[in-house]
């Protein structure tokens, strides 16, 4: 009888292993090539984004130095990866937004506002030491597809 509990068990585990959802990463022209990170994965019908920063497509320069232009950049680059990936701002359901200066916190939030006027998505914001190039900002989002 236990034998039998097990292979049932084995086989539900494994037919559930089939159905499960593959992990797809999402082609973003424009992105800076030879990055060790996906910039946008899909699994099933969620889009993963990893973190996005100010920076000119295709390149490691930053649009600018101050936080409100740097947010705009950054919101930007944000819109392609998810038009990509077949998806859009009102389709992110949660943003996490790091910042290197905790001060810079309300400029961030009138620029962002501004893309996620109406039923904005969950959000977290934290401050740390420092960015990558740079930055002054860093957002990365979930979002659904399809």
């Amino acid at each position: 009888m236990r034998v039998n509990v097990i292979l049932a068990a084995a086989l539900v585990t494994t037919a559930a292993a089939q159905q499960a959802p593959q992990k797809q990463e999402v082609q973003v022209p424009g992105t800076v090539a030879g990055l060790p990170f996906s910039p946008a994965v899909r699994v099933g019908n969620v889009l993963y984004l990893s973190g996005a920063i100010g920076n000119l497509l295709g390149t490691r320069q930053l649009v600018d130095t101050g936080i409100v232009k740097q947010t705009q950049q950054t919101l930007e680059n944000i819109k392609a990866m998810l038009a990509a990936a077949g998806s859009s701002l009102d389709r992110v359901f949660k943003c996490t937004v790091f910042l290197t200066n905790i001060a810079d916190y309300a400029k961030m939030n009138e620029v962002y506002a501004t893309y996620f006027p109406k039923d904005p998505p969950a959000r977290s914001t934290v401050a740390g030491s420092g960015l990558a190039l740079g930055a002054k900002v860093e957002i990365e989002c979930l979002a659904t597809v399809g």
